[in-house]
């Protein structure tokens, strides 16, 4: 191994070392053999931690007057379920764990290590509590967290491991930026094992999903789990693009200065961080396609085998008949039993084809419609037709008589209908059709319609009888007439004029 090498691994040993000794009162704690009145033996170590995440919680609420007193009760209610201890017990271990936080001679800790960086021997100086002021009339010595003891605080809670990679892409960027490329290979290399430890952590979670969901509850669970995870790797995902950006960018920088002439070592280094960052870069994209899929297939499929193990262990006659008629049951708990076993609804819908099929037209009328085979000589056809262009040729006069009263548009005609209680014609299909032939044909003139076969008559023959030499002009306008709750129309504008046209 070569010296730089060495020296990269020893780089940085005080620091790392002073750390370590942050800890060492909680092991000295755990030394102390204290047990309660009824000799059982006290976790000193835990109640050591216990107090510090105490005071840190009372450093956030800024409540800077905590003495000995306030500790003693906090670990009395603390401990009453595990252990017995009076008040004077609890004071007593109070005073002995501030003690081997802050040593009574007012001076901070030390902890002697050998320094291999400099292979000298070294001495850390730290501080896990600190006075914050005094009470001369009670007598009272407050006490809060120092620096030392708020990171040891921070040392111990869950936070480097779910955002090592984080850290380490923003202090990646901060040795790019300054120039120490060494160090940023480094740093990429620990990337890299953060990553593989990322892989790890995810085929356990695969394993895990498909073995632990048995509940709707756990499940919700995993997904809300695989949520964070997904939407955390993409937000580190986003920055190793910003990192390739800048490396490229680096490089690109140093290659226009001819560094690669003048400092071939430095431009190396350059290179080979933009490989191994594609490298890291790569794999770590892999954990995310990982992520999606374990949220798309490992996800669902742990949920149908969820529904499908109800399924089988299900039981009609045991889970349901027996609550039904052994107990019995109400009957409003028994519609919400049975609820989930009836037919789901089922709407009627047509489709829009079936305007186009054969339909039968017919009105409302007072005689039957026989909807069987028509017989031969059977006349029925001829007497729907006979009766049709009556009633056509009496809507036309009702409707000239409207027009001579001043109408001037179907809804003035419907109007005056009304008013002389000729209401039977808004009811009937045929008054309908009547004027859509009327707006077809306009103008329109006395005469007969021209048929295929000149001695069959038309149904509206009776109403053109009755414009005799005057000509009938139909329009349309915008509007829309509701004239019943069944039939509705597009309002027409009507004219009559003196003049005769065209035979139809």
């Amino acid at each position: 191994m070569e010296i730089n090498e060495i020296s990269d691994i020893t780089s940085g040993f005080r620091e790392r070392m002073r750390r370590l000794a942050l800890f060492d009162p909680l092991f000295e704690l755990d030394r102390k053999k204290v047990k309660d009145q009824q000799d059982t033996s006290i976790d000193m170590k835990g109640l050591g931690l216990l107090t510090l995440l105490f005071f840190f919680e009372q450093k956030i609420m800024r409540n800077h007057k905590v003495g000995t007193k306030d500790l003693a009760m906090f670990l009395q209610g603390l401990t009453e379920p595990q252990y017995v201890l009076d008040g004077q017990a609890c004071e007593d271990i109070a005073s002995m764990i501030i003690q081997t936080f802050r040593p009574t001679t007012g001076k901070k800790r030390t902890y002697a290590f050998h320094d291999w960086e400099t292979l000298e021997e070294g001495e850390l100086e730290y501080s896990l509590l600190k006075a914050k002021a005094f009470d001369s009339k009670t007598n009272t010595q407050y006490y809060t967290l120092d620096e030392d003891g708020l990171e040891l605080v921070f040392a111990t809670k869950e936070f480097y491991s779910e955002f090592q990679l984080s850290i380490n892409q923003l202090m990646l960027r901060k040795q790019l930026e300054k120039g120490e490329f060494r160090g940023a290979l480094r740093q990429i290399n620990e990337m890299r094992i953060d990553v593989e430890s990322l892989n790890e952590r995810m085929v356990k979670l695969r394993h895990e999903i498909q073995r632990s969901i048995v509940s709707e509850e756990t499940f919700e669970r995993y997904k809300l789990l695989l949520e964070d995870i997904h939407s955390r790797l993409e937000r580190e995902n986003e920055e190793f693009s910003e990192l390739r950006q800048f490396v490229k960018e680096t490089k690109d920088r140093l290659y226009e200065k001819d560094y690669h002439q003048k400092e071939t070592k430095t431009y190396t280094y350059v290179l080979e961080i933009t490989n191994q960052l594609e490298e890291v870069h790569y794999e770590h994209s892999r954990l995310l396609q990982h992520s999606i899929e374990l949220k798309n297939h490992t996800l669902k499929a742990a949920q149908e085998s969820l529904y499908y193990t109800g399924i089988d262990a299900f039981n009609f006659n045991q889970d349901i008949n027996a609550r039904v008629i052994g107990t019995p049951l109400p009957l409003e708990a028994m519609k919400g039993l049975v609820h989930p076993f009836l037919h789901v609804q089922q709407e009627k819908q047509w489709s829009p084809l079936t305007v186009f099929a054969q339909q039968n037209i017919r009105e409302d009328r007072e005689e039957t419609v026989d909807y069987g085979f028509m017989e031969i000589g059977n006349h029925s056809e001829n007497d729907y037709q006979e009766q049709l262009r009556k009633n056509y040729g009496s809507l036309m006069k009702g409707v000239l008589h409207a027009v001579e009263e001043g109408c001037s548009d179907l809804a003035s005609v419907i109007e005056f209908l009304q008013k002389n209680e000729e209401t039977e014609f808004l009811h009937q299909r045929f008054f309908y059709d009547f004027w859509i032939v009327l707006h077809q044909r306009s103008p329109i003139v006395s005469g007969q319609i021209k048929t295929e076969e000149d001695e069959q008559q038309h149904s509206m023959d009776d109403a053109l009888k009755q414009l005799g030499n005057r000509t009938m002009h139909v329009k349309e306008k915008q509007n829309t007439i509701q004239v019943t709750k069944r039939f509705s129309i597009q309002n027409m504008e009507i004219a009559v004029e003196e003049g005769l046209g065209d035979e139809l």
